[in-house]
This record gives structure tokens, sequence and C-alpha cells, in this order.
């Protein structure tokens, strides 16, 4: 795994500045402190930060091939790499590494941008072909790994891994985005469409772009996608046999590193299946981190445990303290943008731990997105049965009447909080399911904007884009348009640039076997049944583990990491509560009401209500403006 920077002259072909690439990569040392190196030439620099994990000293980058027309700056792994190279010997492709760096490069020669199809894995990567003087940019399908991009005056691009490399650029301006506050304040995140700095974007997952000198940047193109349109048909063994296949193949294909090698192990059905698998594989003991909390009703060590028991792996655990929020800086720096899931504290900490045993570590994330886990899409499919007998006309005006002025619940379970579900009876699917995903509606944001916000933020609302995603899914049903949706927006802009910069922080790498491409496309044609049955959500994959693990592991109740906002607020960070409320940087501009805030804060301070998650919106909205704003 590794950090990435470069600056690309797309208007006139100016010489580059290795200084200037040198801070950009440098700044992003923490995805890569085993090397570095930087090249130039008329119009291009490439600068690369390297954290060795395969051909440990014999692929430094930027890399040139082997002709020396191309090179090559990677952040990733391609886990088919050797049957490529032996496909391109093939084709007279000559090696003087044993990497996948070189792999990609020969691949590109032989097959230009249709190289990517065939590559397995994840990965963000710049190749400047030299001859065609053309710049290849490209995301993995699946956005696992980041890549940031940013136009400058004088007509150039640069990108990096995150955006602390754009930051180290500068000519970056540093104006924030009204729309990127709005998205924001809906999800807990920016995503993939925006980022928070205007001028700033974010190369889209499953999609590349191509430059060349003399021709101003076109518009990325998608070179992957998902699609739910079809059904593969099959007996329920049969179907089961497929999945395990595809989940040990997913499992065994990133095993491979010359570093040591691990797994998170949360107890829950994705990690110990990840590990179950794992074992299978392994002729020595596999290592094994878990986290647990000091408050009992959060903590799911035990679950681990008996995983870990049940596969002799060689395991680690760290109890932690829930209160976690002395880490508030630590993860604004980390993030550089504002970013609200509050389960990046414990990700960070077994992150932390992970590092003291293996360089490489595998994660269960996917498989909810992939095979129906999350409970909010069991609800979504239940709430379109209803929408599929009764017509909008009749929906609107009496579930909207009744949802308007039913009391609101926040303390409630989710199934309890009739205002919610009324109101997402009364919209659209699409709608419904947007209000389900998001922190707040936009009637409880428009209560917080000041009249600036309001006014720079306009006929935009956050959750266009999403609902638009889900209209123009390939997609069946509506679970399918919402599994879609979460694949696209919410697994790229949340779940997985949590994994990357947590991970990352500490130079460890993080594999996503359960995101494999082929599994994810097997498990969009699996028939709604045979992923969604009664309120069992990820069915097949339950019943296919069912030779591995226990019923009490597949079938408790989804948990996930808990973090105890509400009551931070009202304890140890009340006086920050207070404090965001009269922030300059959120009021003193306009973007913010001051009294709404201060009202916010001083109702869940009372009890009166539980606002914990919206004041950690905006406590990490604050820090983050604080770090972006320009050095005097």
């Amino acid at each position: 795994m590794c950090g990435i920077a470069g600056i690309f002259h797309y208007e006139t072909v100016k010489p580059v500045d290795p200084k200037r690439i040198e801070r950009m990569s440098d700044a992003l040392i923490h995805r890569g402190p085993d090397g570095s190196d930087v090249w130039t030439a008329p119009g291009i620099g490439l600068g690369h930060r390297r954290l060795s994990i395969i051909d440990l000293e014999g692929s430094p980058q930027p890399m040139h091939s082997a002709d020396g027309r191309a090179v090559i700056v990677f952040n990733g792994e391609i886990y088919n790499y050797r049957e490529l190279r032996r496909e391109l010997k093939q084709c007279g492709a000559r090696f003087r590494t044993d990497g996948d760096t070189e792999t990609i490069l020969a691949a590109w020669q032989q097959w230009g941008p249709d190289c990517l199809s065939r590559l397995e894995g994840m990965f963000a990567f710049a190749l400047y072909d030299l001859e065609k003087r053309q710049l290849f940019l490209a995301r993995d399908r699946l956005g696992v790994k980041p890549f940031y991009m940013a136009r400058l005056e004088g007509g150039a691009l640069a990108f990096a891994s995150e955006m602390k490399g754009l930051l180290a650029n500068p000519l970056l301006r540093r104006e924030l985005d009204p729309l990127a506050i709005e998205d924001y304040m809906a999800w807990g995140y920016v995503p993939d469409h925006r980022a928070i700095l205007k001028g700033v974007e974010k190369l889209p997952a499953g999609h590349f772009l191509l430059l060349e000198h003399g021709q101003s940047p076109g518009l990325p193109r998608q070179w992957w996608d998902v699609s739910f349109a079809d059904r593969v048909r099959g007996r329920t063994e049969d179907l089961s046999a497929q999945l395990l296949h595809l989940m040990r193949d997913g499992v065994t294909s990133r095993m491979v590193a010359d570093v040591p090698l691990g797994a998170f192990l949360s107890g829950g059905v994705d990690s110990s299946s990840v590990v179950a698998l794992m074992s299978e594989a392994s002729a020595a003991p596999v290592t094994s981190c878990s986290i647990g909390f000091d408050v009992e009703s959060a903590d799911e060590t035990g679950y681990a445990r008996k995983v870990a028991g049940l596969f002799a792996t060689d395991h680690h655990e760290r109890i932690v303290s829930a209160d976690q929020f002395g880490e508030i800086e630590r993860i604004a720096s980390i993030f550089d943008e504002p970013f609200a899931d509050a389960s990046a504290l414990p990700t960070l900490s077994v992150c932390e731990l992970a590092r003291k045993h293996v360089t490489v570590a595998l994660s269960g994330d996917g498989a909810d997105e992939a095979f129906a886990g999350y409970r909010r899409q069991i609800f979504h499919a239940r709430e379109e049965q209803i929408r599929s007998v009764l017509p909008g006309a009749m929906r609107g005006p009496v579930f909207g009447g009744l949802g308007r002025c039913w009391p609101k619940a926040d303390w409630a379970p989710r199934p309890l909080r009739a205002k919610t579900t009324l109101l997402s009876l009364a919209a659209s699917g699409e709608e419904g399911y947007a209000r389900a995903l998001s922190i707040l509606a936009p009637e409880q944001r428009e209560q917080l904007y000041g009249d600036v916000l309001l006014s720079a933020r306009g006929d935009y609302r956050a959750e266009q884009p999403f609902e638009k995603l889900m209209r123009e899914a390939p997609a069946r049903t509506g679970l399918d348009r919402a599994q879609y949706a979460d694949l696209k927006f919410w697994l790229p802009g949340d779940i997985l640039t949590k994994t990357d910069r947590t991970s990352m922080a500490v130079s460890l790498e993080a594999r996503e076997p359960l995101l494999d491409h082929r599994l994810i496309e097997f498990g969009a044609r699996l028939p709604q049944r045979q992923r969604l049955r009664g309120t069992t959500g990820k069915w097949l994959m339950k019943h296919t583990m069912q030779r591995y693990l226990p019923d009490d592991i597949l079938y408790r109740q989804k948990q996930g990491f808990v973090t105890p906002l509400a009551e931070w607020f009202r304890g140890p960070l009340a006086s920050e509560a207070r404090a965001v409320a009269s922030s300059e940087l959120l009021v003193g501009n306009g973007w913010f009401a001051r009294k709404a805030l201060s009202r916010l804060a001083d109702d869940h301070i009372s009890g009166r209500s539980d606002h914990g998650r919206v004041l950690w919106q905006l406590l990490m909205l604050e820090r983050s403006l604080k770090r972006l704003k320009p050095s005097a």
C-alpha cells in the first residue's frame, strides 16, 4: 500500500518542480514509510511513498516499463498479477521485477485502457506514457483506494491519494464549497461526487481519466458497474456452492503477501467468515485482532474469542475505554474532510492493535451492501411492499399527515419510530430510503442553517444525487435499488473511506476479500429471496457459512462499533457542545444560525432531546474547517 501524488500540465508543457512533488508525497508519509522517490519530465511530475508488501526490495516507484516508454505510481494490490504476467509474457512482455506494479505497465502497453477490466484488486494509479504523451488515471471498481484531483491556475491538474497531498501544494485554493456542507450535514461525510473545497474532485470508483498535453481534461469515463437487472437461477445448494467458491477465492487471493498478514475479528458474521476461510487455507494459525469496550452492553469480545478459539487463531485483543473523545483532533487530521462516522474511533484502535502484529489485515467490509445485511434494507423492502399496494395519491396525504403530527422519538428502537416510518411511506421509495440513510432530513437541516448557507445552497438538496442514483439503477426491485445505492454511494463515501484512512494512518494495509468484484456481481444477480428472508438479511451467505460457524454468530442481532455520543455531550464534552454553538467558523460567516445551534446544545445537555450524533457532526465539521483554513 502506498501514497501517490503528481502534477500534469495539460495546457502548455511547463517544467514541474521536483521539490513541489516531494512536498506533496511527503504529506502522505503515513501511507508509505518504507521509501519515496520523485520523477519529473516536461509537463509531468510523479511522486510516491511506499509501504512494502510484495517484492519488498525489487519494486521501487515511480517505476518505468522495461522499454522505458511508460512510468507509473500505484497505490493498491493486484491480486491476479501472476496470472497476468504469464499471459503478458506470451504476448512478448519482459519483466525485471517480481511485483504487481510492473504488471500494470505491461498491461497498459498491451491493451490500453481496456487493461482495467483484467485487473483484479484495489488500486488507484497514475501512468504516464512518454511515447503517446498521455496521462492515464484510474480507480478500482468499488473505490477501495482514494484518488483526489484539483485543477490549478496555469492549466495544471494536481492529484494525490489524500487531500493532504493537494493541501501541500501552495497553488491550491482553500475555498469551501457550501454544497459540500449540505451534503455533509445530510450524510455525515462528503460523498465522492463532491469535496469540501471548491475545485477539488474525487475520481469516481470504477472510472478512469485520460489526459493529453494541449487538451483540457474531459470527464471521467466509467469502466465498471454492477447490475441488479439480471437473476441467476438454481437450487439453493448449488447457489451456496457457487458463493462458497467465490468467497474462498476472494479470501485466498488476498492472502498473498511478503509481510506478516492477519485479520480483523469482531465476532460478527462477516469478519468471522473471513477468519474461517483464512484458517481453512492457511497451514499456520491466523493472526486475529479484536477490540472490546469497558461498557458491557457495547462489548463483543466474547463472540470474537469464541471464533478465535474455534479456529485456533493467534488472537490479540485490547479493551478500550468508551471515552475515546481525546482522539478528536487526530481524527480530524486523519480524514482532512469532515467525517462524522464515530465508529472511526474504535476502527483506528483496532488498526493500531493489528499494526503491532501484522502489516496486512483482512476485513469483512462489503457483505452487507452486496447481500442485504443492513436493517435499513430490510425495512425498505417491507415499505416497498406497502408502496406496491397503496398508490402514492393515497400514501402521501394519509401517511404524510400522520407523520407530520406524530411526536419525534429518537430514543426509541427504529421499528417504534413511527414518525420516521410514516414520513418514509408518504414518499417515493428513493425518497424514503434517502431519509432512512441520512442523519438529518431536509427540514431538520434548514432549521440549523444560516442565511448565507441557505442562499448559497439554493435549490440543491443532498438527497438529489442519491435519489437519482436509485431511480436510474440497473435493478428490478426496491431492494435492488437500495443495495445499488449503498454500493455506489455509501460504501466508498463512508465505509471504505473510514477503513482506508484509519488503517493508512498507522501504515497498515487493509484488504476487503468480500468486495471481490466477482462476489459482488454474483450477489447482485441473486433472487431477492436468497438475500432476504423474513427479517434475516444475507440469508444465502449465512446458510453457506453454517458449515463453519455456530448459530449464535450467524444469527445474532447485528451490533457494530458503538460510541456513546449522547453521554459524551452531557458529560465531558458538554463544554464542547456549547463551544460549537458559538464557533465563529460555523456561525460567524453565516453558515449556521447561532440561536438554533445554542438551542440544540441546551436541549441535549438538559436531557430534553438526544442530539448527540448531530453535535458530533458539528464538532467534526468545526475541527476540519479549522485545519482547512489558509495558513497565515
